[in-house]
């Protein structure tokens, strides 16, 4: 069963990775602004299982999630909150650009930043 662009994105953009692999082209280019570009589902596949295995034991909250699909675009809006085994927590804010070549994603650009903690 083939997710629809919108479907793809969010499921990517909120940690089911595998969710979304089929629908990746084998030559996708995913430029981690600020880092690295990945050249290739397999760089993709591999960087995934590396964010998976570094966030096993750790509970993801999304305070914020949205979507904004275009013609062969799909922007994903979010902000997580990242709790460690040992209580201590990261926000983190990131905005996912998905370009499509029909239901196939064909380019991720991901701006990420680590938000400051908030003191009450």
């Amino acid at each position: 069963m083939s997710l629809t662009p919108a479907e793809i994105a969010e499921a990517f953009s909120s940690h089911r990775f595998s969710d979304a692999y089929p629908q990746i082209a084998d030559d996708v280019e995913w430029q981690l602004v600020g880092g690295p570009t990945l050249a290739g589902k397999a760089a993709l596949v591999e960087a995934c299982e590396d964010t998976e295995r570094e966030l096993s034991n750790t509970q993801t909250t999304f305070t914020r999630f949205r979507s904004i699909v275009g013609d062969r675009t799909v922007v994903v809006d979010s902000v997580a909150e990242y709790q460690a085994p040992d209580g201590s927590t990261t926000t983190v804010a990131s905005c996912d650009l998905y370009d499509f070549d029909g239901e196939t994603v064909v380019a991720i650009t991901s701006y990420t930043v680590e938000l400051p903690a908030t003191h009450e």
